[in-house]
């Protein structure tokens, strides 16, 4: 058995590590993206050139070409952007495990949703995502995949099924962390499988004296653009693991679905821009819309527990007591073995976030936070692991909504 305080430490290097790799390897997608796009053609290049662009950046001059195929001669060094990916989804990986595989009990398992074992848990996470890269690779090479818009719409309805039956599995915030790694592992293995094998064989043919076959570029291509497209929606989709109002939502997978639209109508928007094209400005406002749907969505899905206008009606603050020290009672006998100042439950050194419930004064204190994660949604206790009753998040209820209207 890991020492709690080890095991924390060894959570936050992996996140730490895991996010510096997402940046290097996002920025780098970004950046060839960007450049890709704003290639321009003049006359005077050497042939197989499509096209250069002119940068400057700390203080030099950088001109940038693209050989269609490949240059007729090799240099001697030749940098290969791939570990940055690799590194990415490793770590990532390796969160996954010990974060929610490890901790199943804690942030994967949910009994209301589904009653499984920790090697359970593992398996059906793990098989899903194998399961999904097999899928998206039988579909990009398929006729499906030779028409870009079609597969596009394809990939977007089976996101919205996996993440469903994500649902039907897993607690709702491993249904929302499983179907971004599921979108990540895609990515990942994109470049793992096709980009960088094909750009070898084009180094190989090149060695060989022969011509490249044009085609290992445009799957190359694809699978990029795919991965351009994806990057926003599946960072949102990671970050959400911190914000339950999105996850524990009924409505969730028409969440993900709005988030999907969202962000691949932003990345539109840079892309026209890098090209140098007429600036799509609509995307943003279809984009707008998307999210407040997704606002909406969460709010209309969150669990309803008392009648605001019944439970702030000819509230004294005398009744207001009273509901306080039943809310009082239910968080302490569901939450302070976590958050209090010497944990009792295994596994968990210290309060989580900081978050100290175990006297009167310090739930009065954090009474906006024990709203959102256990009011409007069940984020609180994590997968209801003490069994937190529905009387207990009315009475919980009861009380934040006539402190609210004593407060006015």
């Amino acid at each position: 058995m890991i020492d709690p305080q080890i095991s924390e430490w060894i959570s936050q290097l992996l996140r730490w590590v895991h996010v510096i790799t997402a940046i290097a390897w996002i920025g780098s997608s970004f950046y060839f993206i960007h450049l890709d796009l704003s290639l321009k053609t003049r006359e005077g290049l050497a042939p197989g050139v499509g096209g250069e662009a002119w940068q400057v950046h700390g203080g030099g001059f950088y001109n940038m070409r693209k050989y269609l195929i490949a240059p007729p001669e090799l240099p001697k060094e030749l940098t290969w952007f791939k570990w940055e990916s690799y590194s990415t989804w490793i770590t990532g990986f390796f969160l996954l495990v010990w974060v929610y595989y490890l901790r199943a009990d804690l942030y994967t398992i949910d009994p209301a949703v589904r009653a499984l074992a920790p090697w359970q848990a593992g398996a059906l996470g793990i098989g899903g995502l194998i399961l999904s890269w097999l899928v998206y690779e039988g579909l990009c090479r398929s006729p499906v995949g030779r028409n870009p818009a079609l597969l596009g719409g394809v990939l977007f309805v089976y996101i919205l099924a996996a993440s469903y039956a994500f649902t039907h599995i897993f607690s709702g915030r491993a249904a929302f962390l499983h179907t971004g790694a599921m979108i990540a592992t895609w990515m990942s293995a994109s470049v793992f499988f096709v980009i960088i094998p094909n750009q070898k064989k084009v180094v190989a043919d090149l060695l060989a004296g022969k011509i490249p076959d044009p085609a290992l570029g445009l799957q190359a291509k694809q699978r990029s653009t795919h991965n351009n497209y994806l990057t926003l929606p599946v960072i949102f989709l990671m970050l959400s693991n911190h914000y339950p109002l999105a996850w524990s939502s009924r409505y969730s997978v028409g969440i993900i679905a709005m988030i999907l639209i969202a962000g691949a109508l932003i990345r539109h928007f840079f892309n026209a821009r890098h090209a140098g094209k007429k600036a799509p400005y609509w995307t943003w406002l279809v984009a707008g819309y998307c999210i407040a749907i997704a606002i909406w969505l969460s709010i209309i899905g969150k669990p309803g527990y008392v009648n605001q206008a019944e439970a702030q009606s000819g509230v004294t603050p005398e009744i207001v007591e009273t509901s306080f020290d039943a809310a009082v009672l239910a968080i302490q006998s569901r939450c302070s073995m976590c958050h209090a100042s010497e944990p009792s439950w295994a596994g968990i050194p210290a309060a989580p976030k900081g978050i100290v419930l175990d006297t009167p004064a310090e739930i009065a204190r954090h009474a906006e936070i024990i709203r959102i994660q256990s009011v409007l949604t069940h984020a609180m206790p994590p997968n209801n692991i003490t069994e937190m009753t529905v009387e207990e998040r009315k009475a919980v209820a009861t009380w934040l909504a006539q402190k609210e209207a004593i407060l006015r």
